[in-house]
């Protein structure tokens, strides 16, 4: 199958006589193949295009005939992956003063609690988190780097697409909330 696929990519490039199918020649083809079809590219020359192409081995997403498909290997997650997952988790648990977890968070409990799931002891307050870890600027946020608000009296983990899943005020639940609606005092990665 993969033969066939390949045996019709080649046949395309020389009909359409495009320059890639010179690329095709000078990279992947080998230098006298048994069944080879001349094309020829205006201004660029004549080229031998193949009636097949060996396909190397160890390409990945290509099954090679006769060595099967390759083995897939999953993406791994980062520690902060982990602890937004945590974090995530959480949405909708209530917002208590002094709390931890795992039922109920302050905005630096749910930091901690999270990154505790993923197997990190980070500080229990706000400043303290922000002033641990590496820093990170704002254009370079992953998923579940601490973002610090207010001047570091709040504390929440980024989500991704300019959002933060934080424990935010008494009365209102662990939530997504945009970055923007809050001040920023800094960011940090563990």
């Amino acid at each position: 199958m993969a033969s066939n696929t390949v045996k019709r990519h080649a046949q395309r490039a020389a009909a359409a006589g495009a320059v890639g199918a010179a690329t095709l020649g000078a990279f992947l083809i080998p230098a006298a193949p048994a069944s080879a079809q001349p094309v020829n590219i205006p201004g660029v020359g004549t080229f031998e295009i193949p009636d097949e192409v060996q396909i190397p081995q160890g390409i990945p997403g290509i099954e090679v005939p006769g060595q099967g498909p390759l083995p897939f290997v999953a993406p791994q997650k980062t520690l902060g992956d982990v602890a937004l997952d945590a974090a995530m988790s959480k949405v909708g648990a209530p917002y208590v003063y002094g709390a931890a977890g795992p039922n109920a968070f302050d905005c630096s409990g749910l930091v901690k609690w999270s990154y505790e799931q993923a197997g990190m002891d980070l500080p229990r307050t706000s400043e303290s988190q922000l002033a641990a870890g590496s820093p990170v600027s704002m254009d370079d946020l992953q998923p579940g780097d601490v973002v610090s608000f207010y001047g570091g009296g709040h504390s929440g983990l980024y989500a991704g697409d300019g959002n933060v899943v934080h424990a935010s005020t008494s009365g209102t639940p662990v939530q997504v909330a945009p970055i923007s609606s809050m001040p920023v005092a800094g960011a940090r990665r563990f």
